[in-house]
């Protein structure tokens, strides 16, 4: 009798309860084969892409490899202003029933040289810089930093800009000052307060031009001279420059069993990467697929590259052209409303250690699959975006068809913080949307982890919903 219950015990567990299992636990070893395949190929692809204009360069690489082109085709991509990419396939069926809609986002945090940056203080030069994105400033001192951008000048000539990256180079760094005399200028402040954002200044040079000790700021003209030989720069091309400081060094294997791949911009670039994985090999699907790669997240998606500009109307203007369908307001309007879309953005991953900030039934745990997030937001689901129930509930039968191991949860406990993405602002237009992308630890640090197991399922799940029918 006792063995019954326990029976039946057993299979209503099986049954109603949820039971979630690490990715690795639920492949194939010809899938496991496959997870180390794409996460070489994203660590390769992380390391190279540091900056919004090399993450674009490098995917049209990889479109053009594939045969997209950049005139209106089935398989067809545009870029606007070098910092926006969108990937069209055209569906067998035209845009007006709607859209299967990816949008991710390719800006980091990182510091942005300052339109006159360089200056000289007792014999050291520096670049003086402004932190973009939500990070924590302390990241910033005592590590080896590279610079990345492009100058444009004003006959429209670019000069592209990277310095730290190469066997050999140099790289920059921002100084922190020692502990022996930090205690009250640093030790007895909050940690938020103890690296101000106007002492961030670069060092770039310590060797001063020849002349005599009456010439001033030698070291300065000699950094000029560096910039002026290499790259053909003066000291005025700073206004037309986006440079970029952000850390030296490629993305790496983290851990003993090599489980994690570490490195900087994975928030958001691990799901940018994953959707232009899954774009790459979608073919004939049932309805018109659109990934876009969008700038200006990290600071509230404004400005004409961000979520919040018109460019994805633009968009969709041109895909109705490209059925032969003359746009009208309403015909713009109805594609919206009928599209279905996915933000593929990153979520924490807790951590062991601070667990005071998590919620353990509802948060994401590393390498149990990509995160399906139905609201975002803070303090009470403020600036959030919330799926309807419908939506979630299609996205699960396309996942359960298509065995894609994910987990739903949200960002930390309730009053802690939280978190948005671009969902808000395309919710605006009508369609239906929710986040979608893998945990991280360390998110938004010079140095984001993410799991594998995690990165293969978040590609695996924006194939199928790009892929998926009614």
């Amino acid at each position: 009798m006792a063995r019954k219950k326990k029976d039946e015990v057993k299979e209503l567990k099986e049954k109603l309860a949820l039971s979630p299992r690490p990715v690795w636990d639920q492949l194939s070893e010809k899938e496991k084969k496959a997870v180390e395949r794409l996460a070489e190929d994203y660590r390769r692809f992380l390391s190279l892409a540091k900056t919004e204009r090399e993450c674009v360069e490098a995917m049209v690489a990889l479109l053009r490899k594939q045969g997209f082109t950049s005139e209106p085709s089935a398989r067809c991509y545009t870029v606007f202003r070098d910092k926006m990419l969108a990937v069209m396939v055209a569906g067998q069926k035209p845009p007006y029933y709607g859209l299967r809609l990816i949008a991710t986002h390719i800006d980091s945090p990182r510091l942005d040289l300052k339109l006159h940056p360089l200056y000289e203080d007792l014999d050291l030069a520096f670049f003086k810089t402004h932190y973009y994105g939500g990070i924590k400033k302390y990241h910033w001192v005592a590590r080896p930093l590279a610079l990345h951008g492009v100058v444009v000048k004003p006959d429209r000539s670019r000069v592209r800009v990277v310095v730290g990256e190469d066997p050999g180079d140099p790289v920059l760094t921002v100084c922190d000052l020692l502990p022996h005399l930090s205690r009250k200028i640093q030790g007895d402040k909050k940690l938020a307060e103890a690296i101000p954002g106007e002492k961030l200044n670069v060092l770039v040079g310590g060797l001063p031009l020849v002349g005599g000790p009456e010439d001033k700021e030698r070291i300065k003209l000699s950094i000029l001279k560096i910039l002026h030989e290499k790259y053909g720069l003066t000291e005025e091309d700073f206004v037309s420059a986006e440079l970029e400081v952000v850390p030296a060094g490629p993305a790496v294997e983290v851990g003993l069993d090599r489980a994690f791949i570490g490195g900087y911009g994975q928030d958001d670039r691990i799901c940018a990467f994953a959707a232009l994985a899954a774009v790459l090999e979608v073919t004939d699907p049932p309805y018109s697929t659109l990934v876009v790669f969008m700038d200006k997240e990290e600071i509230g998606s404004d400005g004409n590259t961000g979520a919040k500009s018109r460019f994805l109307e633009k968009l969709i203007y041109e895909f109705l052209k490209l059925y032969g369908v003359t746009p009208q307001g309403d015909t713009v309007l109805e594609t919206f409303l009928r599209t279905r879309a996915v933000s593929g953005d990153v979520t924490a991953g807790m951590d062991p250690h601070y667990m005071e900030v998590h919620e353990k039934l509802n948060d994401a745990r590393m390498g149990y699959g990509v995160v399906l997030t139905k609201y975002t937001g803070h303090g009470g689901k403020y600036m959030a975006n919330d799926a309807h129930a419908e939506y979630m509930a299609w996205l699960r039968r396309i996942f359960a068809e298509a065995k894609v191991v994910y987990q739903a949860a949200s960002m930390g406990k309730v009053d802690e913080g939280g978190g948005g993405t671009v969902a808000k602002y395309l919710a605006a237009y009508g369609m239906d949307i929710v986040d979608l992308g893998p945990p991280l630890l360390s998110m938004h640090s010079p140095f984001e982890v993410a799991h594998k197991g995690d990165l293969y399922m978040t590609y695996r799940a924006y194939k199928a919903f790009l892929s998926a029918g009614d």
